[in-house]
């Protein structure tokens, strides 16, 4: 039983993906706002598996779901003549997850070595490295980018692809979201996470305590990078069905998903949909009540959040619920 107890604060985060996935259903019209705040909640769940619990901020994160997406693209683009129907999706998957994989390990063999802001700056260097690779190179048609809305129709089928790229794409997106809930709190409550945590608050003392501080750092990397191309894979390739590189590459997804780990909490496990919720709807309401405007409104809202609440509105909340019988239920 007590063993059980350790993994309750699973509990509201399925209730709130519940909740999420339940209002969009019974109210169909909201159902795109549904989707861009599942996209900002798996975003920060897969980031702050990361971020949160190590503390290193990597500013390339984009190029794993950027990644991811090539994935799930290149499997619809050059299988849909094999008669493979849907499994060219599962194909594309799978392919997401090696390809995110394999460019963490690249990339974590290197920047991982760093520390504070030359971690921070080698990671921006990838990203963008990586994007005019494709370009120049002409990888994957390079700028041109990959179209294969037609390829997908023909694999599957108007309806399904309709289907599949209207809702099924978004539902995926809420399944990426759990499955990462579900590795962060499986980290916290084991040895990977109670390494990750020394490390956090001191490195050098970590690794004076005999700790792999190493190992841990690339486990987290790894994990949290695989998520992201997986996110990549559903919520661009299969919801837009097409990729051009200066899209999939923009920094500007990994300064929201900071944005959103902070607001919520990091190192927390409900800080991102919390961090997710408010900056979603503030930016989808803020853009119909100031268009052109809500840019220049948002930013000093968001910084005065974070001033107010530096420990995020979770950090807040787990303070004032320490010693009730909420306690179990937040981390």
């Amino acid at each position: 039983m007590r063993r059980a107890q350790r993994y309750y604060p699973i509990i509201p985060v399925l209730v709130a993906y519940a909740m999420l996935l339940g209002y969009g259903l019974l109210f169909p019209g909201k159902w795109q706002l549904v989707a861009q705040l599942a996209f900002y909640c798996t975003l920060g769940q897969a980031f702050n598996l990361f971020m949160g619990m190590t503390g290193y901020v990597d500013f390339g994160y984009v190029a794993f779901i950027g990644i991811g997406t090539y994935g799930m693209a290149i499997s619809i683009y050059y299988l849909y003549d094999k008669g493979l129907g849907l499994f060219i999706v599962v194909i594309g998957f799978i392919l997401a997850a090696i390809f995110s994989t394999l460019l963490s390990l690249a990339v974590g063999a290197v920047a991982l070595r760093l520390r504070g802001a030359y971690f921070a700056i080698a990671t921006i260097g990838v990203n963008e490295g990586f994007r005019y690779l494709i370009e120049g190179a002409r990888i994957w048609n390079g700028a041109d980018g990959i179209i294969f809305s037609l390829h997908l129709k023909k694999a599957v089928g108007r309806e399904t692809m309709m289907v599949l790229s209207t809702f099924w794409a978004d539902v995926l997106v809420f399944t990426v979201a759990i499955a990462a809930a579900v590795l962060t709190l499986v980290f916290m409550r084991n040895k990977v996470g109670y390494a990750l945590m020394a490390l956090r608050m001191d490195e050098d003392a970590a690794k004076v305590m005999g700790i792999n501080v190493t190992k841990y750092k690339i486990i987290a990397f790894i994990t949290s990078a695989t998520l992201a191309g997986l996110l990549g894979a559903a919520a661009w390739a299969l919801k837009l069905t097409y990729i051009y590189p200066v899209d999939a590459f923009a920094i500007h997804y990994t300064v929201e998903a900071i944005i959103i780990v902070l607001l919520g909490g990091a190192g927390t496990l409900m800080g991102p949909i919390v961090g997710g919720l408010i900056y979603g709807v503030a930016k989808y309401f803020l853009a119909i009540v100031l268009p052109g405007f809500q840019l220049l409104i948002f930013a000093p809202i968001i910084i005065t959040i974070i001033v107010i609440f530096p420990e995020g509105t979770v950090g807040i909340l787990k303070k004032r619920v320490m010693g009730t019988a909420l306690q179990k239920y937040i981390i």
